[in-house]
């Protein structure tokens, strides 16, 4: 069956998560295959990924970097890619790669 798959970009700038890029697949196959996949397409989709809002304050500042970093431990992250969940009709558990950018380079693991 197919499914939405998700590469999802950070954009950092001066150690601030200030936007968010997306790029959505559909595939079938295992979760191991799927991330391959995302893994192995992450600068074809930066490139051709679209534009979202990263969260801000109440005063409209950007989240620190760090802060992301702590939400990822506790696997809370995904709160934070509502918007492009439901831009992409994406499943209630989508199989995403998240990739950070810093500075207009992209940062692989």
């Amino acid at each position: 069956m197919l499914e939405i798959i998700l590469n999802i970009f950070l954009i950092i700038e001066n150690d601030f998560v200030v936007a968010f890029k997306a790029k959505a697949h559909e595939m079938e196959g295992g979760d191991d295959r799927k991330i391959k996949f995302l893994k192995e397409n992450v600068k074809g989709d930066y490139i051709n990924a679209e534009n979202f809002d990263a969260p801000t304050n109440s005063k409209g500042g950007f989240m620190k970097y760090k802060k992301f970093a702590r939400l990822e431990q506790q696997g809370m992250q995904f709160h934070l890619f509502e918007e492009i969940f439901q831009h992409y009709n994406a499943p209630q558990r989508p199989v995403v790669c998240v990739t950070p950018v810093v500075d207009n380079k992209i940062i692989e693991n």
